[in-house]
């Protein structure tokens, strides 16, 4: 969701946020960023000429109760760090190439002045681990997320506001008093 935004410690861990809790890491990952329609770069670290830009980088990937992180192991490379909000995950997908390492890719929602553009994926590879594991985590977190932010959306939304129907129907006299509803009961006094 947002390239660059991880606040990092001198250790080069992220700093997590309020109530956020860190549900498992690994050490050595490489994630290669596909940016589509990207302007062409500042940094030519960067990469990318217009069109479309791939960057990459290695280091660690985390995953917490509220977002994905990616933090790169030096701050040398063409970025730094990956943050993405569990939500902003709109597919991933355990791809598994008959030649070749297996990977997992995610299609991420970018967030506005994140420095990601729409049709964004991020491929994670996993130098000395097997990685089947660490996306059934990943899968199981994100649909609690989406679970807990759909909840939270339906308790906002709260009970409908209700009025009084008499409200609408009496009407003020000249005294300021106002007027006695045609349902009122019998004993109703104004």
């Amino acid at each position: 969701m947002a390239l660059n935004w991880t606040m990092l410690t001198p250790e080069r861990t992220p700093v997590p946020l309020p109530h956020e809790m860190t549900i498992t890491s690994v050490d050595s990952a490489e994630v290669i960023l596909r940016i589509p329609d990207a302007p062409p770069a500042q940094d030519a670290r960067a990469g990318g000429s217009g069109g479309s830009r791939e960057l990459k980088a290695a280091g660690k990937v985390s995953v917490t109760d509220m977002r994905f992180i990616f933090t790169s192991a030096s701050p040398n490379t063409s970025f730094e760090s990956l943050s993405v909000p569990l939500p902003s995950i709109l597919s991933s997908k355990f791809e598994q190439p008959t030649f070749g390492a297996n990977y997992l890719s995610l299609g991420i929602k970018p967030a506005s002045d994140g420095g990601l553009s729409e049709g964004t994926t991020a491929e994670v590879r996993f130098k000395n681990q097997p990685m089947f594991s660490f996306v059934a985590i990943l899968e199981k977190t994100r649909e609690r997320a989406i679970y807990m932010k759909r909840q939270e959306a339906e308790n906002e939304e709260g009970l409908p506001v209700y009025t009084d129907p008499s409200e609408g129907s009496s009407s003020s006299s000249a005294g300021g008093r106002a007027t006695m509803p045609a349902d009122a009961p019998p004993s109703y006094d104004a």
